[in-house]
């Protein structure tokens, strides 16, 4: 959510903030801005819409300058237009800044400002941070921005730059990404690692409270009262091509085909030799380390949340451990019972949305045990956590998550497996027959990836429905949230997902004629109850897309059309059920012409409340 980049050297600055910033769009927004300083005055060029909008209106004639920053932002305070996007500058047009997240006292400094004689060009509560630090200057920008960050309060990633000091950018994050490239006599900002990895490898991770001191030749990291901070280098060890397309015609399907390797990677250390055991080198625990854990939350957003929901029935199922899950951003609004005997299990793609992290804080406020299940190392959900689990994904630059979903359920089937293995709930034959299935996983993954025709085929005939259902029941149900998340998340189609139990509940009202249903059969306890449930569908005439499991010879007498995937254990299912899942989703919108990896309203990673 918003996307800031900054460059300080001797190159030209415009060139870098632009290929930084279209580095960034997956991150969703609705417009993009730059600034440049000439040595002289600050070039300040903006425009609405995408980031080609703001090439074509600068043409040719990029602003001239060794130092700038650009941001491409998602409108959280004032509508997306030309006056409200940043960089924002102050009065005389000698300060500007960028900025991620949200100034929560922004009312009452801007009532103050505006008696003072500060005259405002936009809605939003950022432009009120450079007017303030207009009102703090005194000579010295360093002083001035100090100054500045004593009197906002909210959730902020910030860069400034002032004419009165050539060669200087500074900035300061509060629970919002910031990330500084070292490089050779230039050094780089960014929101995120893809808009600098083609120049360095070498990075610092801002944490809350920091801010940095960024020129040419250096950077100084120090906290707000001006106290060096000792940072330690974050060598970046993507292949860059891993943040590029690769041939492919969108990131999403890109990323839906990378998922082979990255369930491979996430897995590569952690399954014994002798398939006997999960290996956490990063947990290191012990019998005494579950004694006193009575009760699990796990706490996420959206697709991460999902992954949550398959999570309960691995934890309970397997390990016997009593499991909640929650909406990270109910999660601090209610009270919860967490104590020093729960364990808090968070997971998060990016490591830094804005919600989960707040409810991985107070769960830490509350006295409970913090785990992480992250995919971007030294993220702020990283750092904040007691312990780590990071999933190897590579990058996921498509909004609508499919690898990092996919990484996160074979993390959580492992820890799941793990603390089996601890507390004597699953005997070591069973955990033998789990590890075995979870080696096979990439291959299986692989094979439902090489014929794509009959979903693309299936996509095309019902890509222009207005509604779709999906139902499941167990597992089953818990992969149908996610698969109708996705259709409706990036083809626009209204999609619901519901337990097949709950048809008669109300349901079944919603079901006419030619409705589209998704009906997932792959669960052998509850198999005789989902097939019954689809004959109530078919009964009202829907036309049903029945997801099974190979060599199962009874669900095509029910259905119209069959999706089959590789037999498994039933733990395991949901990794490969929502591949084709992801595969419909994904033709669907293109069928329907949509910005696929770029979906309307929606950013990658949700950095503000």
């Amino acid at each position: 959510m918003c996307g800031i980049v900054g460059y300080v050297g001797p190159k030209q600055a415009a060139d870098f903030l632009l290929e930084g910033m279209s580095k960034l769009e997956y991150r969703g927004y609705d417009s993009a801005g730059i600034a440049v300083f000439d040595g002289q005055t600050i070039a300040v060029q903006k425009s609405v819409g995408r980031l080609n909008n703001l090439e074509m209106k600068l043409g040719s004639s990029l602003p001239k300058g060794n130092m700038g920053i650009g941001h491409t932002r998602w409108a959280t305070h004032g509508r997306p237009s030309d006056l409200n996007s940043h960089p924002h500058t102050d009065c005389s047009g000698d300060f500007v800044i960028v900025h991620n997240g949200i100034i929560e006292n922004y009312l009452h400094l801007k009532e103050d400002l505006i008696a003072k004689g500060h005259v405002f060009a936009s809605e939003t509560d950022t432009e009120v941070v450079a007017h303030l630090l207009e009102e703090c200057y005194q000579g010295d920008f360093e002083a001035a921005v100090k100054k500045v960050l004593t009197i906002i309060e909210g959730s902020y990633a910030l860069v400034f730059m002032s004419k009165h000091d050539p060669g200087k950018i500074i900035c300061s994050k509060q629970d919002n990404p910031l990330v500084i490239g070292l490089g050779e006599g230039e050094n780089f900002i960014a929101s995120d690692i893809p808009a600098i990895i083609n120049y360095t490898r070498k990075t610092y991770i801002l944490s809350d409270g920091e801010m940095a001191i960024v020129t040419p030749e250096s950077v100084w990291v120090m906290n707000r009262q001006g106290v060096p901070v000792s940072k330690k280098v974050f060598e970046v060890n993507w292949d860059a091509e891993a943040a590029e397309k690769g041939g492919y015609e969108h990131f999403m399907i890109k990323e839906i085909y990378e998922q082979p390797k990255a369930i491979r990677e996430t897995m590569s250390g952690r399954l014994a030799k002798d398939d006997s055991s999960i290996i956490f080198d990063e947990l290191k625990w012990t019998k005494d380390d579950l004694a006193n854990i009575n009760k699990i939350f796990i706490i996420a957003c959206g697709t991460a949340y999902h992954a949550g929901i398959v999570g309960k029935y691995y934890l309970e199922q397997l390990a016997r451990v009593p499991v909640e899950v929650d909406i990270a951003s109910e999660f601090r609004y209610r009270s919860p019972l967490v104590d020093e005997n729960t364990l808090t299990l968070v997971i998060s793609q990016s490591g830094e949305t804005s919600d989960t992290l707040a409810a991985l804080k107070e769960a830490k406020r509350l006295g409970a045990r913090t785990i992480a299940i992250t995919n971007v190392v030294g993220s702020s959900i990283a750092r904040e956590a007691d312990q780590v689990i990071y999933t190897w994904a590579g990058p996921e630059i498509a909004v609508a998550s499919t690898k990092a979903y996919t990484t996160q359920l074979v993390s959580v089937c492992m820890f799941a497996i793990y603390i089996a293995g601890m507390r004597g709930t699953l005997p070591v034959e069973t955990i033998k027959t789990l590890i075995r299935g979870l080696r096979e996983l990439p291959a299986q993954a692989h094979e439902l990836l090489e014929d794509v025709e009959p979903i693309k085929t299936f996509a095309q005939q019902y890509g222009f429905a207005e509604d779709v259902f999906f139902i499941g029941r167990s597992l089953d149900y818990a992969v149908a949230l996610e698969g109708a998340l996705k259709l409706k998340e990036i083809s626009y189609i209204h999609a619901e997902a519901y337990a097949a139990g709950e048809l008669k509940h109300g349901t079944l009202a919603l079901i006419v004629d030619g409705v589209p249903v998704i009906a997932l059969a792959t669960q052998h306890d509850v198999y005789e109850k989902t097939l019954s449930n689809i004959k109530e569908v078919k009964a009202r005439d829907a036309v049903v897309i029945g997801i099974g499991l190979k060599g199962d010879k009874q669900l095509v007498k029910y259905v119209d059309h069959t999706i089959y995937i590789p037999a498994t254990e039933k733990y395991l299912t949901p990794i490969l059920t929502v591949i084709p899942l992801q595969l419909l989703a994904y033709y669907a919108a293109v069928t329907r012409g949509c910005d696929v990896d770029k979906p309307r309203n929606l950013a990658k990673s949700v950095t503000v409340e």
